[in-house]
């Protein structure tokens, strides 16, 4: 306790400049997730206190980044889309989505896995964070523009068949749960579909269409309409806004230049009394736990999306510990991962209960901390005290700032998501794979798969996707270094310096093969071959193992078969200097002693040819 307070003027410069940082994110965050400016402040609030609290990095200042929000958004259009559009009927299984998130990450963090993370490929994160760029990129256009799809009556005009096929499939399933449904008397049906108003299909394919417009191929696809409808105003509220930002940047770093981009454009809209859209309204008072998340639940509801929670939080436990590393190296101090990952899913835990997005370390706000004079936990404790504060004393003022500065702000951070160190890289990495004409880096492969399945198909698959082929490709470079030191030779074409003086009478009888490293799936193909390699007159075949220090199940198998081979042509095998892991895997299915008896494994090669002689 009393670390806390061992540096209270720097903890809390630091924590108010944060929290004055992460202002501005945390309301561009929350309405890009769809779940509005309020869930973004929940989460930067809860999430800032508590993982900062239980967490084990003291100048981390955690709330909603860019990438958790990305795969957010995935998971909020999903359960949304799967509750025909309602939002208040999907909440709970979306806040339970992020709940599991949370407590994978307290479970991560107590089965000790954090310092695991280290070793997910960095083509794998480039091309995940270059897309999070493209992503926001392409979804913050049609807002810049001022462009609504629920707001285009041609477009949505183009989905009131599929309305009503929806609106009466709905009909159907009801009945059928209620025990209403007759096959021979569709009197109730046809009550029932005649009730249905212009208003509800008006709604229903308002629904469609703002559906069918999310993700980046609906931004894409919905462009050209856009383009041909600019909101002049909104268009110039977002350059504006991010105008300031790049422009103050060069006048001083002391102001946060997303804050004055903030303050400056929502008080130009609001001062001027310009015709604008504002963001949705912020509730006022203390935030409200969402006990719908308990009352409410069911399983089948959330199990498609299980994986996508579990998938949140090794993306947080990353970008924590990520930023952890930076804090690390500018306070030359050592932050301990699985505290950290203990911290940041209590802080997503307790920020999904009240309605909050989830969230993780957050590079910028951490580095703007340091700077500012924080040393202690306190100072993102004050981080989030001082949110609060603005959500309880500032709450009908921020709920007038307009919907195209937050877009504004957020075309910025797509901006500076991008891993442009990555992408420079490209032109300077080796070609290691040739596709006929063409020769590319295998890095390069990984990160342009994953970077475009995450811009164009879904987040979560790409990443899984991407982690399969830098894993197949890292076997396969092992494989075959590994290939180069175990080659198949006849004595008489390279010897040891103890075979020098092998029995003159036995060169034609005997074979002699060294097993140089490793014998696993990647190097089992060439040793498979080593039967057709061995002259017709030889009788005994000796094989050295000095060197193989590992065998896995697949390089057990392959010796096995080899050694079954042998037997069929009457081929005796000895066993020179056989080590204790290959020893033990060989004894587990019986090769030694069934096929090897002990009396044919020598400790060393002097003893096996005096035994030979």
């Amino acid at each position: 306790m009393k670390q806390f307070f061992s540096n209270i003027k720097g903890d809390a410069f630091g924590g108010i400049t944060a929290g004055v940082v992460a202002l501005p994110l945390a309301l561009a965050f929350g309405v890009s997730s769809g779940l509005g400016p309020s869930a973004g402040l929940y989460g930067a609030i809860f999430i800032s206190f508590f993982a900062a609290l239980f967490g084990g990095t003291n100048t981390q200042i955690s709330g909603p980044t860019a990438p958790m929000t990305a795969v957010s958004m995935v998971v909020i259009s999903g359960i949304i889309a799967a509750n025909d559009g309602d939002l208040s009927i999907a909440l709970p299984a979306i806040l339970t989505v992020f709940l599991i998130a949370g407590l994978s990450q307290i479970g991560l963090g107590v089965l000790g896995l954090g310092k695991y993370i280290k070793y997910i490929p960095y083509p794998v994160v480039s091309g995940f964070m270059t897309a999070i760029g493209v992503i926001i990129l392409l979804t913050q256009i049609l807002p810049s523009l001022g462009y609504n799809p629920k707001e285009d009556l041609q477009y949505v005009n183009q989905f009131k068949a599929q309305a009503e096929e929806v609106i009466l499939e709905n009909i159907l399933k009801d009945e059928a749960g209620d025990g209403i449904l007759v096959l021979e008397d569709f009197t109730e049906t046809i009550d029932r579909a005649s009730l249905i108003s212009q208003d509800d299909i008006q709604k229903e394919s308002e629904i469609l269409a703002a559906k069918s417009a999310s993700g980046t191929i609906g931004a894409l696809k919905l462009m050209p309409r856009a383009l041909q409808d600019i909101n002049w105003l909104e268009l110039l509220l977002a350059l504006g806004t991010i105008l300031i930002i790049y422009g103050f940047k060069r006048i001083t770093t002391v102001v946060p230049s997303t804050l004055v981009a903030l303050v400056v454009m929502s008080g130009i809209a609001i001062v001027f009394g310009l015709n604008y859209k504002p963001i949705e309204e912020i509730p006022s008072g203390l935030p409200i736990l969402q006990y719908e998340i308990f009352t409410k639940f069911k399983l089948a509801t959330i199990t498609p999306y299980i994986f996508t929670g579990f998938t949140l939080a090794l993306l947080g436990a990353i970008d924590s510990l990520l930023t952890s590393i930076v804090a690390d190296n500018m306070t030359k101090t050592k932050h301990n991962p699985n505290k950290e990952l203990i911290g940041q899913g209590i802080g997503n835990s307790i920020a999904s209960m009240f309605g909050g997005i989830p969230g993780a370390g957050a590079t910028i706000r951490t580095v703007v901390n340091i700077n500012s004079g924080g040393k202690t936990k306190l100072s993102g404790m004050i981080a989030g005290v001082m949110l609060l504060f603005v959500l309880l004393a500032l709450g009908p003022i921020a709920s007038k700032i307009p919907t195209a500065v937050l877009s504004g702000i957020l075309i910025t951070v797509g901006i500076g998501v991008m891993d442009y160190k990555g992408l420079k890289a490209i032109p300077s990495l080796p070609r290691d794979l040739s596709f006929g004409p063409f020769k590319l880096s295998s890095e390069v492969l990984i990160m342009l798969v994953v970077l475009l399945l995450s811009t164009f198909w879904d987040l979560i698959f790409a990443v899984g996707i991407g982690l399969i082929i830098a894993c197949l490709m890292f076997m396969k470079k092992i494989g075959d270094l590994t290939s180069e030191y175990s080659d198949v030779k006849v004595l008489k074409e390279k010897s040891w310096p103890d075979e020098k003086n092998f029995p003159e009478h036995l060169k034609e009888s005997v074979f002699i093969k060294h097993i140089k490293g490793p014998l696993f799936f990647g190097s089992t193909s060439d040793f498979q071959q080593l039967y057709k390699q061995i002259p017709d007159s030889a009788r005994t075949v000796i094989l050295r193992l000095e060197r193989m220090q590992y065998m896995d199940q697949s390089g057990l198998y392959a010796m096995e078969d080899m050694i079954q081979e042998l037997q069929t042509k009457k081929v005796e095998v000895l066993f020179v200097n056989l080590l204790k892991q290959p020893r033990y895997m060989m004894e587990r299915i019986d090769i030694i002693p069934d096929f090897i008896p002990e009396a044919h494994i020598y400790d060393s090669f002097e003893a096996c040819i005096n035994e030979l002689s």
